[in-house]
């Protein structure tokens, strides 16, 4: 049993659909991450998950609870970082993170994970309503690590930050996962993502469009990889030439693109180039990013529900 399990999981409002028939498996220990564009459905699915809202039809389970039905038994072993967080401006970070720990009946030294999200003694005793976005943001992803979660849902946990925060960010995500910890992490930083996440899922108009590691989705949709050469004469027909793991071949002046479904391609790619008689002057290789996938999968359009007076 997975640590979020979603099946046929709906929500509409009105005749708009937030989230449509989702289907959805995250595993213990593992780092998802939940991609798409605004109005995709991300927020609205995690809103489901915590009880926040209700679904129209289908389910929720949530560490073997349903969502619905026991959300106060979730909230406990959940730590939730939501991108619309309100804080109260009067009071410290400091006691911000007290009164997490005392809402959780927990144990944790508030020093301590004020210190792992890199906020400063003194500005840990400062009104938050000081504080820059980016240290805000540092504060709440200190408030849901509270309690030893199993697992983190993190909603835009970027939002605000600087690169050096971002960096620390995937440093805390990765060192919990390794020690067991389960994490959501929904995101449009697709940088973030690719460097955190063990398999990712893409939502399109309300509905899952893709779920896999991400060379699961590279395999999926032949993005592969690429080698680019820059020769001093492009061979004849070169465009057309058959070459075992090579889905396409491009030519533009004086370079040749190859898109490389295996690795080993790219060898034979500039093998049978200079078998042809070519100089290779310069050699580019590249692996298709996260960017490419997620565009593979939602070029074809977004419909954002932003625009029927719905934020999914």
């Amino acid at each position: 049993m997975g640590v979020i399990e979603t099946e046929g999981l709906t929500k509409r409002y009105g005749s708009v659909s937030a989230v449509e028939d989702l289907d959805l498996t995250v595993e213990e220990g593992e780092v998802f991450g939940f991609l798409g564009p605004n109005g995709a459905g991300k927020s609205t699915t995690i809103d489901v998950l915590l009880d926040f809202v209700r679904p129209t039809a289908g389910t929720a389970e949530v560490l073997g609870y349903d969502a619905q039905e026991s959300p106060t038994a979730i909230h406990q072993r959940v730590g939730i970082l939501p991108e619309g967080y309100g804080l109260y401006d009067r009071l410290s970070g400091r006691k911000h993170v007290e009164f997490m720990i005392d809402s959780k009946d927990a144990t944790d030294d508030p020093d301590r994970i004020l210190e792992l999200v890199g906020l400063e003694s003194a500005d840990a005793d400062r009104a938050v309503g000081g504080y820059s976005k980016g240290m805000a943001q540092r504060l709440v992803l200190g408030m849901a690590l509270v309690g030893d979660p199993d697992l983190l849902i993190l909603d835009e946990p970027s939002t605000g930050l600087d690169p050096n925060g971002a960096r620390e960010v995937r440093r805390i995500v990765r060192e919990l996962a390794d020690g067991g910890t389960t994490v959501f992490f929904s995101s449009h930083v697709l940088g973030q993502v690719e460097a955190v996440c063990d398999r990712v899922g893409i939502m399109q108009n309300g509905r899952l469009v893709a779920e896999d590691s991400i060379e699961g989705l590279r395999d999926a949709v032949g993005t592969g990889s690429s080698i680019e050469l820059v020769v001093d004469s492009v061979p004849e027909r070169i465009e057309s030439v058959d070459i075992e793991g090579v889905s396409e071949i491009v030519v533009t002046d004086t370079t040749i693109r190859a898109t490389c479904l295996d690795p080993g391609a790219k060898v034979a790619v500039l093998d049978r180039v200079r078998s042809e008689g070519a100089t290779v002057r310069d050699l580019t290789t590249r692996e298709s990013s996260l960017e490419d996938l997620f565009a593979s999968y939602t070029v074809d359009g977004t419909k954002e529900t932003e625009d029927e007076g719905v934020t999914a």
